[in-house]
């Protein structure tokens, strides 16, 4: 029994050139090294209940696999919690969204309301300034054109007095025009 002990050992520690080796790393065993170790364990492990061994190895790893799914699920449940509680979050901030799309639409329409009538108020107010700007250069114009007629007139009229006129007529329209004045200073 020592020399069977003693070769795996040599086995175990002989350098692996190219050549058959033992992998003692039980997670990258395959399949081939899973079946030396279980022949050696069953040679050796003759007065140990295999079944009993093997039946504690799998109620282990039963143990842990079940544990290992109870945590699992309660991950998940933790999970699902945060996950509703994150769409119930989200729903609140969609409505105040929407909330404050709605207030900032109506604010929007207000200030286009009352920017419209302001406009309307000063194009009312810019006309009506035109208008009166208008009139009264009307009437400087038609004032203009008074005072062009009336004197043209006058000198028309003078210009005809002038030439109708003659010495003896003057001095006649003067006397009368004397007594006349003459007249009125006795009566005052």
């Amino acid at each position: 029994m020592k020399n069977v002990t003693h070769s795996f050992v040599f086995l175990a520690h002989w350098p692996s050139a190219g050549s058959f080796g033992l992998n003692t790393d039980i997670l990258a065993t395959n399949l081939i090294n899973l079946t030396v170790v279980v022949g050696v364990l069953i040679y050796f492990g003759k007065g140990v209940c295999a079944s009993c061994l093997l039946k504690d190895l799998l109620d282990n790893r039963k143990q842990r696999i079940l544990s290992t799914i109870r945590n699992s699920e309660e991950l998940r449940r933790g999970t699902i919690e945060q996950l509703e509680k994150a769409r119930i979050r989200l729903q609140k901030v969609e409505l105040e969204a929407d909330e404050y799309r709605m207030n900032g639409y109506s604010e929007i329409e207000r200030e286009k309301a009352n920017l419209i009538n302001a406009t309307s108020i000063s194009l009312e107010q810019l006309e009506k300034s035109k208008n009166e700007t208008l009139y009264f250069e009307k009437q400087r114009a038609m004032n203009q054109v008074r005072q062009r007629v009336f004197q043209q007139a006058v000198q028309g009229a003078l210009g005809t007095l002038n030439s109708c006129l003659n010495t003896e007529l003057h001095f006649r329209t003067i006397r009368a025009n004397i007594s006349i004045l003459g007249a009125m200073e006795w009566k005052s």
